[in-house]
Parts: structure tokens; C-alpha cells; sequence
């Protein structure tokens, strides 16, 4: 229901997610916002998009969901434990890492890319949601 993330919640409708989403669970979703988005590469999103790209679209958002229902607190004592370091792995098959910067978590994907969670810890039916601020690729 977040105004900030329509592209998101346009992009899981395109991939055939929604049912997938709303599962049993739990998950853990780092929801990028409509801004992280706008911030990728011009084209980017509208050839997402399309239908014929749909199995993409569907390997970039499940990169954003880790099973399990992992809350700040939790993501926090894995970086801890880890020694500053947490590998999440995602549906989609690939590893985010998770670390603190400034206080804040961190994600990095393989590429280099990274997110910082912006808000944590938004309760849903079937888990929990960070709001991220960028898009994360496998």
C-alpha cells in the first residue's frame, strides 16, 4: 500500500509474483523504493517489462526476497557474528552480503551494487520488509 513502491508492486503484477508473494512464507522482502527504480540505467525498467523479458524481471525481484523472516535486530547479530559480514541467500539462487555502514545496513550484491536499508522492519501477513534505496541485480 506505499505510494513509493507502485514500480515495485508493477513489476511483481508484470512477473507473476503476486500469489508467490502472498504465499505462506515467511519472507523477507528489501523492497526498493520507486526513486532506486528511476535511478537505474534509462530503459532499464521499461524492457523489464515487457512480457517476453518476464522470466529477467522475475530473477530481479526474487534477489529481493530472502526465506525466512529475518527482522533488524536478527540481520544485525548475523553481522555481528559474522564479524562484521552476513551472506544472505535469496529465492532467486544468488547471495547478498550485509554489513553496517555509518549504522546502517548494507547490502552488496556481486556486481558491487549496493542498497541501504532506509526503513526496517515493516510487518506484513506472511514476514517482514525493508525498504531499500536502490535495485540490487544478481
Amino acid at each position: 500500500g506505499s505510494p513509493d513502491h507502485a514500480t515495485l508492486v508493477a513489476a511483481v503484477q508484470a512477473a507473476g509474483l503476486v500469489a508467490t508473494l502472498k504465499g505462506q512464507g515467511p519472507f523477507t522482502v528489501f523492497a526498493p523504493t520507486n526513486a532506486a527504480f528511476d535511478a537505474l540505467p534509462a530503459g532499464t525498467v521499461e524492457t523489464l517489462l515487457k512480457p517476453e523479458n518476464k522470466a529477467d524481471l522475475g530473477g530481479v525481484l526474487t534477489y529481493h526476497v530472502v526465506p525466512g523472516k529475518v527482522d533488524a535486530a536478527t540481520l544485525t547479530a548475523q553481522i555481528a557474528a559474522g564479524n562484521g559480514k552476513a551472506t544472505l541467500k535469496t529465492v532467486q539462487g544468488g547471495t547478498l552480503t550485509a554489513s553496517l555502514d555509518g549504522g546502517r545496513v548494507l547490502l552488496t550484491d556481486p556486481r558491487n551494487g549496493r542498497a541501504h536499508v532506509t526503513a526496517a522492519d515493516l510487518a506484513g501477513g506472511n514476514g517482514v520488509v525493508h525498504v531499500i534505496d536502490s535495485v540490487l541485480l544478481p
